[in-house]
């Protein structure tokens, strides 16, 4: 018995120098669609730089759901810079080997970033959520102060959340293959590769799936419900559609992000995994792209915004003139 606890004791960890990144193996012209990431990329830095210098510049827009609005803007541009330029340059310029440590933080911001999409898409139904259900008290329930809290609660639980779920592949010991067969430092790629005990890294990637994924996807529909059965009550049909029509851009940014995901989850028995990685990195670069389009699309105060400026800009090149 000492025996075997001094040799528990003596346990060290077999850390490799890199992870071998290999997804998209056998797609035909591959290539193609790294170029096509990097014009999504592209689309992402422009539209939400664009949104979060609106939001920055307009005093209008100090408001609590465009806190959560810029917070949204930020990370996918956060997330598409962690994610896109490390993505091209693995696969489009064969740079298949990453580093252990460049891997691990890797990981972090990719999961970081997109927990944190999910999350800001309940703040922002709390938004709508209060908005139609209690108009007289938005104005007090709603404060910028009080979703700069909610913000900042939800970045403090998932860089907690990833931290630990990082810190626990670290206690894991590669013996054998060293490949992810992924687009990027998949969590869940890489603790199966472990020759020792992986339970801890099985119990909290599957305890993240469901606090950042179902749960927030259950909180919006749970929430919809509810503003559904308060439309119904609103006397007249052009005051139901006036309210709904609130809705509709984080409506559409909710089927962008979690349809894509649902899909993959409900097919994963039956999906090629070559189709499950261009799903899923399809999903993880499209919400960044597609957000702000919507939100200038959709959002009266955005378009509103965009007009001043371009108005301002005439004017004073007219008096510059």
């Amino acid at each position: 018995m000492t025996a075997l606890l001094n040799c528990r004791k003596n346990i060290t960890f077999v850390r490799p120098a890199y992870f071998i990144v290999r997804g998209f193996i056998g797609i035909p012209n591959v290539d193609y669609y790294y170029i096509f990431l990097l014009f999504v990329y592209i689309v992402s830095v422009v539209g939400n730089t664009t949104v979060m210098a609106l939001i920055y510049l307009d005093h209008n827009l100090r408001t609590a759901k465009y806190v959560a609005v810029f917070n949204l803007a930020f990370v996918d541009l956060l997330g598409s810079t962690a994610l896109v330029p490390k993505v091209i340059d693995i696969f489009l310029f064969n740079h298949y080997y990453v580093p252990y440590n460049e891997c691990l933080t890797f990981l972090f911001f990719c999961f970081t970033c997109l927990s944190m999409q999910a999350l800001n898409l309940v703040a922002l139904c709390y938004d709508r959520l209060v908005a139609i259900m209690f108009p007289l008290h938005y104005q007090v329930r709603v404060t910028p102060k009080i979703m700069l809290s909610i913000v900042f609660f939800f970045w403090l639980f998932v860089i907690t959340a990833v931290l630990i779920t990082v810190g626990l592949l670290t206690r894991l010991s590669f013996c054998d293959s060293l490949v992810i067969n992924s687009y990027f430092c998949d969590h869940g790629q890489i603790y199966k590769l472990a020759c020792n005990d992986n339970t801890p890294s099985l119990i909290i990637g599957n305890l993240l799936i469901a606090i950042i994924l179902w749960v927030p996807l259950v909180i919006i529909m749970s929430s919809y419900v509810c503003i559904g059965h308060t439309l119904v009550k609103i006397s007249t049909a052009h005051e139901r559609v006036k309210a709904l029509k609130t809705c509709t851009a984080h409506l559409s940014l909710v089927a962008i992000y979690f349809i894509p995901i649902l899909i993959t989850f409900t097919m994963r028995a039956n999906i090629h995994p070559n189709a499950r990685i261009i799903n899923l990195s399809l999903t993880s670069v499209f919400p960044p792209m597609l957000n702000p389009i919507i939100y200038v699309l959709q959002t009266q105060e955005i378009r509103a915004s965009l007009r001043k400026l371009f108005k301002i800009r005439r004017q004073s090149r007219v008096i510059g003139k």
